[in-house]
């Protein structure tokens, strides 16, 4: 099953068919926050004994600078060393300027007509969304120049409701504004060095913290390569985990971001989760180092050094 964008570099094709041969096997993440990137992801080494087969970060603008130009150099730096690289975006809503609140912007409430607003084209809202996602495409086409394949995870956690992108149901809802970004990056911007990674949240029904059925805010196999999910608190649900696997009709399936590790014996009864990729600190602060050395040593975990594809790097 090769890439839904037709156009895909080499690059995505060797990795994409790489993850899709995994075949019960999963490679170890980390993630850290871009003002230190490499922070946690030499943490995970440090406890483990080994390098993490996929380093992530995140392209949210909170501080003074744009950390695009930090990514991209360490991006290019991780590939270059052999991991293989994820990007995110917590992004804050298109009427506010960066830096971004996380509370007031990232979090905030959007009412419904500037939602509408934002997926009809000519309006001011839809503009400055335009120059959101040029931002982030200029550090993108950076990767692509430098051959680096993405797996790019935007508007993350989408069926929960903490984000302004989430818990938007319907074809007017959170699907257009994936379709509208798939659109202006791939189309537009000609950026074709992304393998598109559609992450949910594991659904629950906590009063004021749900997160929906995966399928009410998926957009459908032509806008997607691999379906991931959110998992922080050990809950590895078998009717989760079941449900993305039918949604998925053999596309590949990802751990996008967990907090404390999936143990032997979850990954024994979920075999097709392709990577994990623990967010920042918890690999400290969630998981005693004895769990991490449990998980990265089991005999189906692959570490950077067991990355198996070539790619000139």
């Amino acid at each position: 099953m090769g890439p839904v964008n037709g156009n895909a570099t080499e690059e995505v094709k060797v990795l994409l068919d790489y993850i899709h041969s995994l075949d019960g096997k999963i490679l170890a993440g980390q993630h850290s926050y871009n003002e230190n990137p490499s922070s946690f992801y030499n943490k995970a080494k440090e406890i483990s004994g080994k390098a993490p087969a996929v380093w992530g970060t995140d392209f949210y603008w909170n501080g003074k600078d744009n950390p695009g130009e930090r990514i991209v150099k360490e991006a290019i730096d991780k590939y270059h060393e052999g991991a293989i690289v994820t990007l995110m975006w917590h992004v804050g809503q298109p009427k506010h300027d960066p830096p971004f609140s996380w509370r007031e912007s990232v979090q905030g409430e959007i009412s419904k007509k500037e939602w509408d607003d934002m997926l009809t084209p000519g309006t001011e809202l839809f503009q400055r969304w335009t120059q959101q996602v040029d931002q982030v495409a200029v550090h993108l086409k950076k990767l692509q120049e430098a051959k680096v394949p993405i797996l790019w995870r935007p508007y993350h956690e989408m069926n929960g409701v903490w984000f302004w992108w989430g818990n938007k149901k319907g074809k007017d809802g959170f699907v257009k504004l994936w379709k509208q970004l798939y659109d202006r990056l791939v189309n537009h911007h000609r950026l074709n060095n992304l393998i598109w990674v559609w992450n949910a949240n594991g659904p629950r029904d906590i009063p004021g913290d749900q997160a929906y059925d995966y399928k009410d805010f998926y957009p459908g196999h032509k806008y997607v390569d691999i379906l991931a999910t959110d998992v922080y608190h050990g809950d590895y649900e078998q009717k989760d985990y079941d449900q993305l696997v039918k949604l998925a009709k053999g596309k590949p399936i990802a751990l996008g971001e967990v907090g404390q590790l999936p143990r032997p014996l979850v990954l024994e009864a979920q075999p097709k989760w392709s990577w994990f990729m623990v967010w920042s600190n918890w690999i400290e602060t969630a998981n005693s180092p004895e769990r991490v050395k449990e998980v990265y040593g089991y005999d189906k975990t692959i570490t950077k050094d067991e990355i198996q594809f070539t790619n000139e790097r």
